[in-house]
């Protein structure tokens, strides 16, 4: 399940995406447009700017925007970043990938999957 901040987070990327090459949008208009706390909005933004999903400019004019096109921006990109691993054990995570107690031989794994996403022979 999505926490609320992953889903503000995502809101707004589709209201930056949508106006992608027209200029910064302020975080009280992307707050106004989907009834988000502003306050968490940018507390929300700021992490996603440090990553590199978004970016600001400061002054007149100024608000956020899509450090990259919209196609370059991926919705587990910013789960991860904002909910943290996304994987159900941590042997499968692409971030936080630990081996597992229990696991005998990852290499014959019927829970592992390779780069290809098909299941390995087990």
């Amino acid at each position: 399940m999505l926490s609320k901040k992953a889903k503000y987070a995502l809101q707004a990327l589709l209201q930056l995406a949508r106006e992608y090459d027209q200029g910064p949008i302020l975080i009280s208009e992307l707050a106004r447009r989907e009834g988000t706390p502003k306050k968490f909005l940018e507390i929300i933004l700021l992490d996603l700017k440090r990553q590199g999903v978004l970016q600001s400019k400061k002054g007149k004019g100024g608000g956020y925007f899509l450090g990259k096109a919209p196609q370059a921006i991926y919705v587990g990109q910013v789960i991860r970043v904002l909910d943290g691993p996304l994987a159900p054990i941590p042997c499968v995570s692409q971030t936080a990938y630990m081996k597992c107690q229990e696991c005998k031989d990852e290499k014959t794994c019927g829970i592992r999957f390779d780069n290809d996403g098909l299941k390995k022979a087990s």
